[in-house]
């Protein structure tokens, strides 16, 4: 007799959710990696470590997310990086050399980083660029706004301008609060990641940037506006990162002309690993929690067990081709797979006439 408990339905509906198994799965491989590390140094796995590697994954996430929307559209957005670099220059530098209060310089920074979203998104979406070259042109322009905010010289602390008071609550708002294992910074990175997950989850625009991603011209004919769908997930990406960039300011009290550099890499990867594909139309945001996980217990822990940087480098390079290797071939295999399923079905249909 079938069951029909609505418990055991809900379970079997999730478990066969697109994306789903794999966050599984990355959750498994990252509990694997904490006894591996934890096995080889004991101090992988203490409170210190862990609250660390917890508070190392906030601007992560902020970053896959924003990577995740253009992804899921079917592009790629390589000026991250760049735009984290500018954003954290500008609000730095607004803070130390001119005294303006980090409301309004988190303001005017998170304004740059939207614009140079808006450009790639028109550059994409009207131009008619390969993402991969506009993003790498605005990557460029990003890298030189940062040397630009300071005449290409790191800042001051932030408190030389803003005065010690105001710079330690700006600094515990976003980073140095504390509450047992959990600091502010994962809190809010959480909280960002809910209001992105609501909009991609619970409004029509979600269900635009999955259709956009599917099938542009599918899409385009089912009315959706394929430029403007576009446009905004490059956007979110760039608050995304220059949102990751003030979070990098509260960290470490200035700004680095260097701040951000090869963060689109890694945006890539916690995405990727999480399953949001490269292919674009499919992915979870939940996998981007799961993918900077890995990410973070990855890079602690060959750090812990003193692997050489350049081994390390290495390795972590060799993970992001294996995550979107295993992307792409999981789609070719889906893809054959629903091909024999419609082949069958016709031939089904034509032996019954």
């Amino acid at each position: 007799m079938e069951n029909k408990s609505p418990v055991l339905n809900y379970f079997k509906n999730t478990w066969n959710a697109k994306g789903v198994k794999q966050i599984i799965s990355v959750l498994v491989g990252t509990l694997v990696l904490v006894v591996v590390f934890a096995s080889i140094n004991p101090n992988f796995v203490n409170n210190l470590n862990i609250r660390n590697m917890i508070r190392e994954m906030a601007p992560y996430i902020v970053i896959g997310i924003g990577q995740g929307f253009v992804l899921i559209t079917g592009n790629i957005d390589l000026s991250i990086g760049s735009v984290y670099g500018a954003s954290s220059m500008i609000s730095a530098s607004l803070m130390a050399n001119n005294g303006v209060s980090p409301i309004w310089a988190i303001l005017i920074a998170l304004l740059v980083s939207v614009v140079i979203g808006f450009v790639n998104g028109q550059l994409v979406s009207r131009f008619k660029l390969p993402p991969f070259i506009a993003t790498l042109g605005t990557m460029f322009v990003g890298r030189g706004i940062a040397y630009m905010a300071n005449n290409a010289r790191p800042t001051d602390n932030i408190s030389v301008g803003i005065g010690k008071e105001v710079a330690d609550g700006f600094q515990k708002f976003f980073y140095g609060s504390t509450f047992g294992i959990l600091s502010s910074t994962i809190l809010i990175a959480l909280v960002v990641w809910v209001i992105a997950w609501l909009f991609l989850s619970k409004t029509k625009y979600g269900r635009h940037v999955y259709a956009v991603g599917s099938n542009k011209e599918a899409a385009k004919l089912s009315g959706v506006n394929v430029g403007s769908t576009t446009t905004m997930a490059f956007m979110i990406s760039a608050f995304c990162a220059g949102f990751a960039g003030i979070i990098g300011v509260a960290q470490t009290s200035s700004g680095s002309l260097g701040a951000g550099t090869s963060y689109e890499m890694y945006a890539v990867a916690v995405a990727v690993i999480g399953g949001i594909s490269t292919l674009g139309g499919a992915g979870l945001l939940q996998g981007v929690i799961v993918g900077s996980m890995m990410w973070v217990v990855l890079q602690r822990g060959l750090t812990l067990i003193n692997l050489n940087d350049s081994y390390q480098m290495i390795l972590l390079g060799f993970v992001v081709v294996i995550a979107v290797g295993a992307d792409v071939l999981m789609r070719k295999l889906g893809a054959n797979k629903q091909k024999k399923l419609t082949l069958n079905d016709g031939n089904k249909l034509r032996d019954s006439s």
